[in-house]
């Protein structure tokens, strides 16, 4: 598995700590990644293709505020209590991207300081 390289500013026992924690995973186009307002219990670091995030705007169709793709971080809610996405987001594009289990990142860090 290579290490994403926006991981790669980290001293080298954290990015491998991080990436034991990681999951290859597909994602078909037009798939549904999370709902604003869901728990946040997981992120991703995409390796290919891209993401839309999006808002709920009332008696509309969500509105896209920001496409993201190749080494970038999809999902930020899961680190911040009450752990709940603040947007939506879908696959573009099929992606793949390393997954990560947000309660295992969480605890990871608490144990680690330096890593947190």
């Amino acid at each position: 598995m290579n290490t994403p390289s926006m991981l790669r500013a980290l001293p080298t026992e954290h990015r491998r700590q991080l990436m034991r924690l990681a999951r290859e995973v597909s994602i078909p186009q037009g798939t549904r990644m999370f709902h604003e307002g869901a728990v946040a219990d997981r992120f991703w670091i995409i390796r290919t293709g891209s993401v839309e995030l999006d808002t709920h705007v009332p008696g509309r169709r969500r509105a896209t505020i920001e496409t993201l793709g190749h080494n970038e971080l999809v999902g930020i809610s899961w680190l911040f209590a009450p752990h709940v996405w603040h947007l939506g987001a879908t696959a573009a594009t099929p992606v793949r991207a390393y997954e990560f289990d947000a309660k295992a990142v969480r605890s990871l860090c608490q144990d680690d300081a330096a890593l947190g």
